[in-house]
């Protein structure tokens, strides 16, 4: 019986009669040659197809049963072996069908010529049928035994994709649980996950190019941002909620309790990450955003007044998705602005609140990020 976790693959039977019925087809210009090669190798239990030149042994290896093997003349008109073999490789469909040469030709030159063009093996005539059908029957096996490999190595990769993707689901419907259970604090927020996620996933995405951003925003990058978004506001659970969701202005000394939500959730982040065995990268994604997703580009934010790049990148794109979600939204002190408004206060915060690149990029292309917010609009739910 299988542990947990363990896949357990059947191994093939390589005896000598695990190959017998396989089609092999012989490739000689004489006649006799393919009479006396290819008796020998029906009575030791092969198919055997039969061709008398190249172009001919194209088609029939092209052909449905294709060959498991080929045996095939060097010395031939028209077409030499060499040449069948060269357009043999060229064809998808025949590329992988291994190759035996048999030729009159019994000198090293010729014969490492012949491995040189890929062949499989090489046999001189006149033929020796213990020889032949000894090289035969170890091609074919060869042949049995890469294919089983090739088909375990595929149901490998096939089942480590399922559990990949198993784990990135798991690990996504977590994130999102945690990011919904801070949201029960402050529920006025609806679909702000959602939303900012999205807008970091875009606006990343459309930075992807940006001189000042490439070298950082590859696709990798981009998907942990996406799923480490959610986290950012995981902090507010340490808020009280008459601070949380006071309808009014705050004061300042509860002004100052509320900027703690930044550290309480990157502190909880980063002892989430003392209790791996290992790091998770896209954990410190996660903490970036938490703890500097209020600092501004002018260094006038909190909790650390960082100032342009030293404010991380994914924490400057969090920025902008989280600022742009707030004013668009109705919060229990405030009503949603107009989208023309919107774009007015991101454009006279350019340089000031947003690293001005990111914010060129968001406002060209700013229907696009109202589009998403349309879309998981706290209205729809």
């Amino acid at each position: 019986m299988n542990t947990p976790g363990e896949i357990l693959f059947s191994e093939p039977s390589l005896s000598a009669d695990a190959v017998k019925g396989s089609l092999v087809l012989i490739v000689d210009d004489v006649p006799a040659n393919l009479s006396v090669l290819g008796d020998l190798l029906h009575d030791a239990g092969y198919q055997v197809k039969a061709a008398t030149s190249g172009r001919a042994a194209l088609r029939y290896a092209a052909q449905e049963p294709r060959p498991a093997l080929i045996v095939l003349d060097v010395m031939m008109p028209e077409m030499d072996g060499y040449q069948v073999l060269a357009a043999l490789r060229q064809d998808p469909r025949t590329r992988d069908i291994p190759v035996m040469f048999l030729t009159a030709l019994d000198n090293a030159r010729d014969e490492e010529r012949g491995f040189q063009h890929g062949a499989a093996d090489y046999i001189t005539k006149p033929i020796k049928p213990d020889v032949v059908l000894a090289r035969v029957r170890s091609q074919l096996l060869a042949r049995l035994a890469g294919n089983w490999l090739r088909d375990q190595n595929a149901a490998l990769e096939a089942e480590v994709a399922r559990r990949m993707e198993e784990n990135e689901l798991i690990q996504a419907v977590s994130i999102r649980a945690l990011a919904h259970l801070a949201e029960t604090r402050d529920p006025e927020t609806g679909n702000h996950i959602l939303r900012t996620q999205g807008y970091v996933r875009l606006l990343a995405t459309r930075l992807q190019t940006h001189p000042r951003f490439r070298a950082t925003l590859d696709d990798d990058y981009i998907k942990m941002l996406a799923a480490s978004a959610p986290l950012h506001d995981i902090g507010k659970v340490g808020i009280p909620d008459s601070i949380l969701q006071k309808p009014g202005k705050l004061t300042a000394e509860e002004w100052e309790i509320m900027k703690t939500h930044s550290k309480l959730g990157s502190d909880a982040i980063e002892q989430a990450e003392r209790d791996m065995d290992r790091p998770v990268e896209f954990l410190g994604l996660a903490k970036e955003v938490a703890h500097w997703h209020h600092e501004r580009w002018d260094g006038r934010g909190y909790p650390d007044g960082l100032q342009e790049d030293a404010i991380p990148l994914s924490a400057r794109l969090m920025t902008m998705a989280d600022v742009f979600d707030a004013l668009i939204s109705r919060r229990c002190y405030k009503d949603a602005m107009p989208l023309t408004q919107v774009v007015e206060i991101i454009s006279s915060e350019r340089g000031r609140q947003f690293d001005p690149d990111i914010a060129d990029v968001f406002l060209a292309g700013f229907d696009e990020f109202a589009a998403i917010a349309a879309q998981h609009s706290d209205a729809a739910t």
